[in-house]
């Protein structure tokens, strides 16, 4: 385990992220592919979820990268144990797996994002750059796996007639927003779509949590696919 000690700060109020993977060669590169952005700075990395808790905990990253299969502590139970110790950190599941109860487990435990290993190096400088901004996200495909997963049965008269209610709070814009959102869509490519300010956007999403009930984009994502909308 390696990393800053409790209270240092990245250069220029970078990005500050740790590492926490059991292959030497994956962080390696990760670390490559981060360290070549100027504003995000590796602060530390660990081996496996035990360690990588202390790492975090002792750090207070903005972002992390976890791993999820990895010997003694696994990528989930240390999200879990993370999130319940209150962090302020973000995490990031970064993984090759990409099952359903994976994702799912995952977002239920705290996580920010999903992303997959083979996920474009700009891609995840990107990801880490919004997740650190108070944005979650998740890879396209596994948007849409969580949604499927999430909706089994969704079909059925009364799930689609209650999430039909619950978006007709919304106003015309929120409703649009909230297809965009259900489409993946980040912040600035809805405003970039719509012709809307960013900050208009901003403040329309967090309508939505509000209105929805919704934690995070994919409950959104979920009510507007139940609803018939995508």
């Amino acid at each position: 385990m390696s990393g800053a000690g409790p209270g240092d700060a990245a250069p220029g109020g970078a990005v500050r992220v740790v590492l926490v993977d059991d292959d030497a060669l994956v962080r390696t590169g990760l670390r490559l592919i981060l360290g070549g952005d100027p504003q995000i700075e590796v602060v530390g990395e660990a081996e496996d979820g035990a360690r990588g808790v202390e790492l975090v905990t002792a750090t207070t990253p903005d972002v992390v990268l976890m791993d999820i299969r990895m010997p003694g502590t696994d990528g989930l139970t240390a999200t879990r144990r993370l999130t319940e110790a209150g962090t302020p950190s973000r995490i990031i599941v970064l993984t090759t797996f990409d099952t359903d109860e994976m994702v799912l487990t995952a977002l239920r435990h705290g996580a920010a994002g999903f992303l997959l290993k083979d996920t474009p190096a700009p891609q995840l400088v990107e990801a880490v750059r919004r997740v650190a901004a108070g944005e979650p996200i998740l890879s396209p495909s596994v948007t849409a796996q969580v949604i499927a997963a999430a909706t089994q049965g969704g079909q059925d008269d009364a799930p689609r007639r209650q999430a039909r209610e619950r978006l007709a709070q919304l106003t015309p814009r929120e409703r649009e927003i909230a297809v965009a959102v259900a489409r993946g869509l980040s912040n600035a490519e809805i405003a970039q779509e719509l012709y809307l300010g960013l900050a208009t956007v901003k403040t329309h999403v967090g309508n939505l949590f509000a209105k929805l009930h919704a934690t995070n984009r994919v409950q959104i994502a979920r009510c507007v696919h139940e609803a018939g909308l995508d």
